[in-house]
């Protein structure tokens, strides 16, 4: 099982997150696909993978491991380039 690389923005994301009243948790460590953010606001809780929107689209697709993970997952979760994106995800947009 391996770790993942953080993208640049996330610590940017979580700590914006934060400000608004969400309670974030980093899944990066648990690897093996497994999203970055679990992130709880207003009663819901979010599956958010991170990608940074800043990189090439290339840069920017899920890894093997990740698509797998997001296929057998029997619920959502949001991929967010941005603040922007997450606040789309938690209904602000």
């Amino acid at each position: 099982m391996r770790a993942k690389k953080v993208d640049l923005n996330q610590m940017e994301i979580v700590a914006t997150l934060r400000k608004i009243g969400a309670t974030v948790q980093s899944l990066a460590s648990v690897g093996n696909g497994c999203p970055d953010l679990l992130v709880g606001f207003n009663g819901i809780n979010y599956l958010m993978e991170i990608k940074d929107g800043d990189k090439m689209p290339s840069a920017q697709k899920l890894t093997p491991d990740q698509v797998k993970w997001h296929i057998e997952w029997r619920g959502e979760v949001h991929i967010v380039r941005s603040i922007y994106d997450a606040f789309e995800v938690l209904g602000f947009a």
